[in-house]
């Protein structure tokens, strides 16, 4: 008996996982959309506003962070340089 090489188990795993999914995954019967989505797309934009260049809230934490950031690079300004190595 000739041992299978490894291009016929392929095929034939491809051809076991065809069938499971021909099993599993029914036929779709209509692709077709039932309507236009374009005209609810161009209402939904023009509905939205233009984002502002200054967010209207920015929580406390974010604030805090930025001024903790700040002071850092004040004690710290040997730290600069390595900043700017790692972008």
């Amino acid at each position: 008996m000739k041992p299978a090489n490894h291009r016929d188990q392929h095929s034939q795993d491809e051809r076991d996982i065809r069938g499971f999914l021909k099993e599993g995954l029914p036929p779709v019967a209509n692709t077709e959309l039932s309507r236009d989505l374009w005209p609810q797309m161009l209402e939904k934009l023009s509905r939205q506003s233009a984002p502002s260049l200054w967010p209207a809230r920015v929580p406390w934490f974010d604030w805090a962070l930025a001024a903790l950031a700040g002071a850092a690079l004040l004690v710290f300004p040997g730290i600069i340089p390595a900043l700017f190595y790692h972008f």
